[in-house]
């Protein structure tokens, strides 16, 4: 081969480059998408979880909705008020008063408190067993299943399975929601993670059924919310539920409650 060939070879592999790269120049120019600044600062502060706890795909897109004006600054349930503070700060707002908030578990269907109709063989799955009869061994069908989907996914390991029924580390919790989303029975909610009182059972039964189930349900008797002097307390579907706000924390519900369901 010639050294004439040689350079012609190099002179069109260059020239060829030489033009993609212009052209790719060029449509990079043309189609290039535009990035809200903000959006990238936004991002920076947010902790990179990506529970989708705050109601959006990850933290990409709570933080898109932050630059757009379409979700609050203290979107974030796991950053909390530091990367409130500091999301704030970038959009020039004020981040205001968070309130903290934590999963709770809505049953105290303990091993010993709660009966079983059967013994339970199969996969320890909490959505598996809801096709065996009952939903499972316990007598009680609004109960904790306890087999721990729900700390299974959990990310932050705020979660155990002591004596049969979820716990909830309420310090570790970020309210990310994903245990809510997983428990087939529905028994886990958000609440704040200072309230004073909650009422551990999920069960619609009247109480004498209740009572030949568990000895910790709420027989739904209603003495809690004749007595709150907040108003506080009302009795829904057979089960006694607290409204957080309106809730003093004085603890007469607890003391008039004649099964202790209410923590």
């Amino acid at each position: 081969m010639s050294v004439t060939s040689i350079l012609l070879a190099v002179g069109i592999v260059g020239g060829t480059g030489a033009v993609i790269g212009i052209l790719l120049g060029i449509a990079g120019e043309k189609f290039a998408v535009e990035v809200d600044e903000k959006e990238l600062a936004v991002r920076e502060c947010l902790p990179g979880n990506n529970c989708g706890g705050c109601g959006f795909p990850g933290c990409d897109g709570l933080a898109a909705a932050i630059a757009k004006g379409e979700a609050p600054v203290n979107g974030c349930p796991v950053g909390g008020e530091d990367c409130a503070a500091k999301v704030a700060e970038i959009m020039g707002v004020s981040a205001g008063e968070a309130v903290r908030m934590a999963a709770y578990v809505k049953c105290a269907g303990t091993c010993d408190k709660a009966k079983d109709n059967y013994e339970y063989v199969g996969a320890r799955d909490c959505r598996l067993a809801l096709n065996n009869p009952g939903g499972g061994a316990k007598a009680c069908t609004y109960g904790c299943i306890g087999f721990g989907n729900c700390k299974k996914a959990c990310p932050f390991g705020a979660i155990e399975i002591v004596d049969g029924v979820a716990v909830v580390d309420a310090d570790k919790c970020k309210a990310c929601g994903k245990c809510v989303a997983e428990c087939p029975r529905h028994l886990i909610e958000l609440m704040p993670a200072d309230a004073a009182c909650h009422v551990r059972c999920s069960s619609k039964d009247k109480g004498i059924e209740v009572k030949k189930a568990c000895q910790a349900g709420c027989i739904g008797c209603g003495l809690c919310a004749r007595n709150c002097p907040a108003g506080a307390i009302t009795v829904e579907n057979n089960v006694a539920h607290i409204d957080q706000e309106k809730c003093t924390g004085c603890g007469v519900c607890r003391q008039k409650c004649p099964v202790k369901v209410i923590q």
